[in-house]
């Protein structure tokens, strides 16, 4: 999220409009959000999370969507689009459009300068509105950071990985990152 430029439409409006867009928009409380591009450490993070996981839930119930997978918080009628989201079992959808995920277990972001506070904050609150969300995951494209929240019944419990020699265990789906190969083509040495 990072274009200041909004105008409020219904969420069916929204959903017409977006499916038609040659952009990605969020949705947040009434009002759409352009998003903008990412840089090359992000894509690069992005899609080495996206590969590993994928790997690991080769055969299993649980599959791995990136970007383009759209996500409905139904409490506050608002839609996301996470970096890397996980569902299990049969995926939810709002429509018959197949576009908007409603069961999502585990939501990456990797965060940028534009977006950080938002993803922490008020993103994240959106998020937890979720009944089927487990795992929420912020990581820095800057440094190796990782923070985990993992729901335990009504509290999120938050762990952070620094060392690239970490391993992040992911719970819900039975599921490891290695920091090392989630920045293993990011140039951190800077």
């Amino acid at each position: 999220m990072a274009s200041t430029a909004r105008t409020y439409l219904t969420p069916g409006e929204y959903l017409a409009f977006e499916r038609k867009a040659t952009t990605k928009h969020e949705y947040l409380l009434g009002e759409i959000v352009a998003m903008s591009g990412a840089s090359f450490t992000h894509n690069f993070i992005t899609g080495d999370i996206f590969g590993e996981l994928r790997e690991q839930l080769k055969g299993r119930k649980c599959k791995a969507a990136t970007s383009d997978m759209r996500v409905k918080v139904s409490g506050t009628s608002s839609y996301f689009y996470p970096d890397v989201v996980v569902f299990c079992g049969e995926p939810l959808a709002e429509d018959n459009q197949f576009d908007t995920l409603l069961n999502p277990t585990v939501i990456v972001e990797v965060l940028s300068p534009s977006t950080e506070a938002y993803d922490r904050g008020e993103k994240f609150a959106h998020y937890q509105q979720l009944a089927s969300l487990q795992e929420y995951v912020l990581v820095s494209q800057d440094k190796v950071h990782v923070e985990h929240y993992l729901c335990q019944g009504s509290q999120w419990v938050l762990t952070e990985f620094q060392e690239l020699d970490d391993v992040m265990r992911l719970v819900s789906i039975a599921c490891e990152l290695r920091l090392r190969d989630i920045y293993s083509r990011v140039d951190l040495s800077e």
